[in-house]
């Protein structure tokens, strides 16, 4: 079993058996000098269930590098700073515009419609966030990616990616993501949205590659600098003018 901890989030933990239990899986925060000597990002491991009808998800923060030791932030629950109707794209932090918020959730929608995977992406400052709240509002599960966005701790992309999800992405992609787009050198010199909008366009293209071992071994580019192999993004790119 696997359990995870993204910045800002807790996820209690209840132990079953292998075939019912909810895996998941955190890629801890990449740093620009683990990324540049090739150190292996950590990944949390112990079990846990998503969505737990107790805890669920809350907020902590956990940079899971080498040699760092760090206080844990108190968890949040926040469920009044949900929005009123379901949405894949909460961002409580005002990273992005409308424009950018419609078009993210028109790939998240397309990519679990082709995939059956749902990707949730969560932009926050800790402590604003709704925490916990999360877990039941997005009914998280195996099949389930949450991104939160929140440079508060120096990177800016976190991932809890599910059990299956996991089988199906080679963890190493989760680390590579956050090295290219999550780096605190990269969010402040092009901005919150750029890192979020290019880290989702890079999770749709790894999703929609065919099976193989090449599968999710490269992290696309950033936007105008290699188009997504997902039709959708074409398509969005078109509708808003990119």
């Amino acid at each position: 079993m696997l359990s995870a901890r993204l910045p800002g989030l807790h996820l209690s933990s209840k132990t079953s058996r292998p075939v019912t239990i909810k895996q998941s899986v955190v890629i801890c925060k990449a740093s620009r000098d683990v990324a540049s000597s090739n150190a292996k990002h950590q990944v949390m491991s112990t079990s846990a269930k998503l969505a737990s009808a107790t805890c669920g998800l809350a907020l902590a923060a956990s940079l899971c590098l080498p040699g760092v030791s760090m206080a844990r932030p108190e968890g949040v629950n926040r469920p009044d700073l949900l929005p009123k109707e379901q949405t894949p794209v909460i961002d409580v932090a005002g990273f992005l515009t409308p424009s950018e918020e419609a078009r993210i959730r028109a790939e998240i929608e397309s990519l679990e419609l082709d995939t059956g995977f749902k990707l949730r992406v969560l932009a926050q400052n800790y402590p604003e966030t709704p925490g916990k709240a999360i877990a039941d509002y997005w009914g998280v599960g195996d099949d389930t990616i949450v991104f939160v966005a929140d440079p508060s701790f120096g990177d800016i992309l976190n991932f809890n990616v599910g059990g299956l999800v996991d089988l199906e992405v080679p963890r190493r992609f989760w680390g590579a993501l956050a090295g290219k787009y999550g780096n605190k050198f990269y969010w402040q010199e092009k901005g919150e949205n750029e890192s979020i909008l290019n880290a989702v366009s890079a999770i749709d293209t790894c999703l929609r590659e065919p099976q193989g071992r090449f599968k999710c071994t490269q992290v696309q580019g950033e936007f105008g600098e290699k188009d997504s192999k997902g039709p959708i993004s074409d398509r969005i790119g078109k509708l808003f003018g990119n």
